[in-house]
């Protein structure tokens, strides 16, 4: 077992090869030293709690997968309460079991919603309640007919001036809400939307609070059909979540569970336009995928140290005379393929930490009617939430190839790790026409580059067309690359000359619209360019000021060593601290079902016969 075991002793030897101070590094990677510290203590205090063990999570059937996360989540809930967590703490708590779970959209959807889109009254009345978690609540808005389109969306809210409620109604089978996690089993309220009707005429989508169980038995109210959707790609992955339809046969509510901190319907049935301007409802939009592009960071991060740690364990050719085989991760085309994807998991952290600035400034802009820096924060949002989850999509499966055969093992955690992360990708805006969304807002720009006003904020390299236009790129030499100002540039002038060469086509159609339409796939690439100048210009900004800048080699295991992440986290046998694969990988083999027995269920009836003969040879 000496070479088996040798993987232990050379990741140390790895570590030892480090330029730098990877306990820094740790609290850079976390944002700060109060972070780390929560981060660090949650995630010790979850791997070593039992009730949250998760590597037998793929071989279980879905009722015990679901009950073992509602059992997980309970817990979890238990210990918030015991050790009274902060917010903070416990938000981390929760990322470090690991689970999808009906918590998930409560805290990430549902609370948010009523925080951004109820009036204060509102607030006051049920925060309280979900914050207690005496109510739980999902997000119900994506039909089966309808997810990105929102204004397509078929529910009805009508609202009856004799009896002073709106009548929620499903008139279609493809109006039936479709997919909110938490809803097929759990959840007891839901933030549902809606299209208003008052007597006869439509005043838009809004969202509405609606009770969907009994608070005494868990029953289904009069007039709602509710349950799961099935089983979704994976094995665990989502599958612990109860994803779900939900239908509505004129089910009353009272008017006042209708949000309305910027419309409001008063009694006699009149439609107010509240002070609070209309763009706030996009806070909890921004919020939401703020959030997603950091956790692309977090799902990119755990993958690449997998692949990076297995990466130096795992040794391929390259013997000469008997001596030792050559690690997989002094290959150059290992090299080329695994460390753009750490640089890049990296750069999402730094990208996400700036977004969550961003927010924050908007919200406080917004709370005092500046609305100034929100199409920004709208574009930048919705076009950073598209190129990170794709990219981290595409790399985690990246990383399973890079860790060649024995990544395909779920004992690798690969797999399940892409199964949970790719609905990234749709939910919360369809990734393709959030770029779309992008690209409205950088043609505008374009279109008013001659009137003297000037592009801010992430579009004011725009604000420099005539020169990006026409120079010329001065590298000479490979090491020109290493001028953090030359790659910028590049990617400003490329950014730029996409956008503008669109603008120049679409001037083209006498229809705007159906110019739009018809260089769509040009539109997307353009915005696709803009996006990574974001992610290149905040990644170089951190650069210069925070990040050593050592060779990646040398540094690569402390490097991903920096993330911080447990055993248990990280649910890999391939992406051990200790890098001691190959005996658990063996040990992981004999704990599959089906290994219970050495002789199958099914042998004797199925295959025995084959051998003995007994089944009659057909003649052709």
């Amino acid at each position: 077992m000496e070479d088996l075991e040798g993987g232990v002793d050379f990741l140390a030897d790895e570590r030892k090869k480090a330029k730098f101070d990877v306990e820094a590094m740790k609290i850079f990677w976390a944002g700060s030293q109060h972070k780390f510290q929560v981060a660090d203590r949650m995630a010790r205090l979850v791997a070593s709690d039992p009730v949250f063990k998760k590597d037998d999570r793929v071989r279980l059937e879905r009722k015990e997968l679901f009950k073992g996360t509602l059992r997980k989540a309970a817990h979890a809930w238990k210990r918030i309460v015991e050790l009274r967590l902060s917010e903070e703490e416990a938000s981390q708590l929760r990322f470090f079991v690991d689970e999808p779970a009906y918590t998930d959209l409560h805290w990430g959807m549902f609370i948010p919603a009523i925080k951004g889109q109820g009036t204060e009254e509102q607030q006051r009345k049920w925060l309280p309640l979900a914050y207690r978690m005496q109510i739980i609540g999902c997000y119900a808005q994506t039909e089966l007919g309808h997810g990105s389109n929102v204004q397509g969306l078929e529910t009805t809210a009508t609202f009856d001036s004799e009896t002073d409620e709106f009548v929620i109604n499903s008139p279609t089978l493809t109006s039936s809400k479709w997919w909110p996690g938490g809803l097929g089993k759990i959840s007891t309220h839901a933030v549902v939307y809606a299209r208003l009707m008052i007597d006869g005429k439509e005043h838009g989508v809004h969202g509405f609070i609606v009770q969907l169980r009994s608070l005494d038995d868990h029953l289904p109210l009069p007039g709602i059909t509710v349950g799961d959707i099935g089983m979704k790609f994976g094995s665990g992955a989502y599958n612990t979540m109860d994803n779900g339809v939900l239908q509505f046969d004129h089910v009353r509510i009272p008017r006042d569970q209708m949000l309305m901190r910027v419309l409001q319907v008063t009694r006699e049935g009149k439609v107010v336009q509240s002070d609070v301007p209309r763009q706030l409802i996009y806070g909890t939009m921004v919020y939401v995928r703020q959030t997603i592009v950091y956790d692309a960071s977090r799902a990119l991060s755990k993958a690449v140290c997998i692949a990076t740690r297995y990466s130096a364990v795992r040794r391929q050719f390259g013997s000469q005379n008997g001596g030792r085989e050559t690690q997989v991760i002094d290959y150059k085309t290992q090299q080329n393929r695994l460390f753009p994807l750490l640089a890049s998991a990296y750069a999402f952290r730094i990208v996400g930490d700036w977004l969550n600035w961003l927010y924050r400034d908007v919200t406080e802009r917004l709370q005092a009617n500046d609305f100034s820096t929100l199409p920004e924060a709208h574009a930048c949002t919705a076009g950073l939430k598209s190129l990170t989850t794709s990219f981290t999509a595409d790399a985690i499966e990246e990383c399973r190839k890079l860790c060649g055969g024995h990544g395909y093992l779920c004992s690798s955690g690969l797999p399940e790790l892409f199964a949970v992360y790719v609905p990234a990708c749709t939910y919360e805006g369809d990734n393709v026409v959030l770029l779309l969304q992008v690209a409205r807002i950088l043609m505008k720009t374009v279109s008013q580059l001659g009137s003297g006003k000037q592009p801010v904020g992430t579009i004011a390299y725009m604000g420099r067309a005539e020169n990006l236009m026409q120079s010329q790129c001065s590298v000479k030499k490979a090491e020109d690359w290493l001028n953090p100002a030359t790659v910028l540039e590049v990617f400003e002038a490329r950014s730029l000359r996409m956008s503008v060469a669109c603008a120049k086509n679409l001037s083209q159609f006498s229809n705007p619209e159906e110019g739009f339409l018809e260089l769509s796939a040009d539109l997307v690439g353009a915005s696709v360019a803009h996006c990574q100048l974001i992610v290149v210009s905040k990644f170089i900004e951190k650069l210069q000021q925070d990040i050593p800048g050592e060779g990646v080699r040398p540094n690569a295991i402390a490097l991903v060593d920096a993330f911080n992440y447990t055993d248990h986290f990280l649910g890999s046998v391939l992406g051990r601290y200790d890098g001691n694969v190959y005996p658990k990988l063996y040990e992981e083999a004999w704990k599959d079902p089906l290994n219970d027995s050495v002789i199958p269920d099914g042998f004797h009836e199925y295959v025995r016969p084959l051998l003995k003969r007994q089944v009659r040879t057909s003649r052709l």
